[in-house]
């Protein structure tokens, strides 16, 4: 089985995988989400796969500060379902209405998001 290819998520969202070779997953990654810290960027991702299980991650930058996004999944009929998590440094906020924003560092319990994506081949 090949991972080698461009996967779109339900959001339509795109990885593209370039290598698999000797169980390492090596692509691109495009986010579709414009409420994303992502958005805009083309970050490289990194990984594992082996059998129908793949893992892989990428780091990024952005006006909301730094932040990494890991995958963990599995191939069932064709699909990639896979589970996420954000873990983001920074956020933007202000310290009361009509303030500017600051960047301020994250308390661990906010710093995570995690969520699931059903990635399909284009």
């Amino acid at each position: 089985m090949s991972w080698v290819g461009s996967w779109r998520n339900q959001f339509g969202s795109i990885l593209r995988i370039i290598s698999d070779a000797e169980g390492r997953i090596e692509g691109t990654f495009e986010t579709a989400l414009e409420d994303s810290g992502f958005y805009g960027q083309t970050v490289q991702v990194t990984g594992f796969h082996r059998g129908n299980c793949i893992g892989f991650a990428a780091v990024g930058s952005s006006a909301a500060g730094d932040r990494v996004v890991t995958y963990a999944g599995l191939l069932r009929r064709g699909k990639m379902e896979t589970a996420w998590f954000v873990v983001a440094d920074q956020a933007l906020g202000a310290a009361s209405e009509g303030e500017p924003a600051k960047l301020k560092p994250l308390n661990w319990w906010r710093a995570v998001t995690t969520n699931v994506d059903t990635f399909e081949r284009t």
